[in-house]
């Protein structure tokens, strides 16, 4: 086992050095303090996102309401500092947006037995929609500044700037409840045997409520990064998180064995060093999102145990 681990981790490393030193070879900028610092400030956002994913993943069932539910967070935010001009309340409103979102996620899913991808993709759809009721789809910046929320894109936590800090704290938080606590395993207890968990006295539909309500607060918590970094709160602010999050998820279990904390900041950062580096080199994002959705099914097909059954039986292959 601990073979296995060591192999992982040497696996890890030598993907980040390899990455590390081709796009060093090609922007000669990349690994600057300046640039490293760019690149965990913008994983701050995606790997908040997947850290709240990874609950859901590790119920064995999909999210696809992110993007509509991080629009809705955005503006709600927006317009909680357009009304109120208070920080803390358009903070509590934005996760109370994505942790409602994710609620209902999880009670249709679990009590109401409806398909978790047709039920998130319609959850989400139905988010979008909201978000445009509150300003007609156009921008909120009014008190932006004076609430202090663009501040928080370079303040700085015991010497970290608060997006890195708060991508920290996320990863202890998240970590410690998903894999030290009783509450935690009864996460993988739930996805990896919903009937054997019912039998042992724990609720598997409130396992579904909370993890998709972990994941929408999160979701909220990540636009708050996001708002704080371009200075005003869009419709679209949710257009570029499903897939690095998705992404990030499954690469760092196919590296790591398993759908984790730990592993989903693995491949959050290899994502986000790809994808910055290619921000660098000015390739086109329909290059960068190509590159990225490869990433992705590769990593499906390493993690799915199931994929991996079937590639190994030659007469599967062969009969279809």
């Amino acid at each position: 086992m601990k073979k296995v681990l060591s192999l992982r981790i040497l696996t890890l490393i030598g993907l980040v050095t390899l990455i590390a030193i081709v796009f060093q070879s090609l922007t000669p900028n990349y690994l600057s303090v300046r640039n490293l610092g760019g690149i965990l400030s913008a994983m701050a956002i995606s790997g908040i996102v997947a850290m709240g994913l990874t609950f859901v993943i590790v119920l064995r069932k999909f999210d696809l309401s992110l993007a509509g539910v991080a629009s809705l967070s955005a503006m709600t935010l927006g317009f909680a500092l357009f009304v109120y001009g208070n920080l803390w309340i358009a903070v509590f409103a934005c996760v109370g947006v994505g942790i409602v979102c994710g609620a209902i996620n999880g009670l249709l899913v679990g009590y109401g037995r409806l398909p978790d991808v047709v039920t998130t993709i319609a959850v989400g759809s139905i988010a979008y929609g909201m978000a445009f009721v509150y300003n007609g789809g156009a921008d909120f910046s009014k008190n932006f500044f004076s609430s202090g929320i663009v501040a928080l894109n370079y303040t700085k936590l015991l010497g970290m700037k608060v997006p890195i800090f708060l991508l920290l704290m996320t990863a202890l938080v998240t970590g410690f409840l998903l894999h030290m606590t009783r509450f935690g395993q009864a996460f993988y207890a739930a996805g990896e045997n919903p009937v054997a968990t019912r039998y042992s006295g724990i609720s598997v539909n409130r396992m579904m409520i909370a993890g998709f309500a972990i994941c929408g607060a999160l979701v909220g918590l990540a636009m708050l990064i996001q708002i704080s970094g371009i200075g005003s709160s869009r419709v679209t602010a949710g257009g570029q998180i499903l897939l690095p999050a998705y992404t990030s998820v499954y690469l760092g279990a196919a590296l790591m064995g398993r759908a984790s904390i730990p592993a989903t900041l693995v491949g959050s950062l290899i994502m986000t060093m790809l994808l910055n580096g290619f921000t660098l080199m000015s390739v086109p994002y329909y290059y960068s999102d190509a590159v990225v959705s490869l990433v992705l099914i590769t990593s499906i097909v390493a993690f799915d145990p199931r994929i991996l059954t079937y590639l190994k039986s030659p007469r599967r292959l062969v009969t279809g």
